[in-house]
């Protein structure tokens, strides 16, 4: 028996948190296993590659293979070979992000590049985005993996790739494309990836500014997690709403089928 239900769930304030498993995590996938439910963990970081972030996952118990890792570097890759095959790109940002393009027959080059294409990284080199910012007003066009504008750190808070991206744009007058959440390109192509269609996915994410609002664009059911950085006072700050909140992802690891409990999603076949 197959099931009309698929899943796109974030991976950050999902399933882990601060390197640890959110418990429920290891059940909500067994859960997905078990009833062969397809399935893609989206994540804007560009940094790691799908391998690396699986490996990295199974030192905190959870077993996900890398192809069903879609990181906004995978979707920048994706994205960009649907614009133009084996094309030209100079790349600020690291492996995640170089390894992708390589994959999809792309030439890194800084040399009259199509594209200038910026990512994460934690060691932004000024020469770089100089290098950067002569080649977008020499005609390249620019592209983003993703907009967030800080990350996490030790700490406090780090820039990332919005920020860098303000800075080359103030520089250049020229806005870049963002690839990543919250534009549903990043989830359309996860979707057609796993062979899922929007009217039977769930998106799980614990941000509104993201992953809610991506899935509503991208046509997805969603639900928020308060496991991540979302709780109630920043729900009501939105003009739109999940399609029902949880604590965690433990809520619905025991019901992947129903997550609603309205029967939504009846099994088919």
């Amino acid at each position: 028996m197959s099931h009309d239900i698929a899943y796109l769930t974030d991976m950050d304030g999902v399933l882990i948190r601060e390197g640890e498993m959110i418990p429920g995590a290891e059940r909500f996938l067994h859960g997905l296993e078990e009833h062969g439910v397809p399935y893609m963990v989206l994540t804007n970081n560009s940094i790691h590659t799908p391998r690396d972030l699986a490996a990295r996952l199974r030192t905190t118990g959870l077993n996900i293979p890398p192809e069903r890792i879609w990181t906004s570097a995978t979707a920048t890759a994706h994205f960009l070979s649907s614009q133009e095959k084996n094309g030209t790109a100079y790349v600020v940002g690291e492996s995640g992000l170089t390894t992708g393009l390589h994959a999809a027959g792309w030439i890194l080059t800084n040399t009259n590049p199509e594209f200038v294409v910026l990512g994460e990284t934690r060691t932004y080199s000024f020469e770089a985005i100089t290098t950067a910012i002569n080649l977008i007003n020499e005609g390249a066009r620019f592209i983003c993996t993703n907009p967030d504008v800080t990350g996490p750190a030790p700490h406090g808070i780090l820039p990332a790739t919005g920020a860098v991206a303000a800075l080359i744009t103030t520089a250049t007058g020229k806005e870049p494309y963002f690839v990543g959440k919250p534009n549903p390109v990043m989830m359309r192509s996860a979707l057609n990836t796993i062979g899922a269609h929007s009217e039977h996915t769930v998106m799980i994410g614990d941000r509104m500014d993201t992953d809610v609002k991506a899935g509503l664009e991208a046509g997805l059911k969603t639900i928020l997690v308060r496991s991540g950085i979302s709780d109630d006072a920043e729900i009501t700050r939105y003009p739109y709403r999940p399609t029902r909140v949880v604590d965690s992802i433990a809520d619905i690891a025991d019901r992947v089928l129903d997550p609603f409990g309205d029967g939504t999603f009846p099994a088919a076949g």
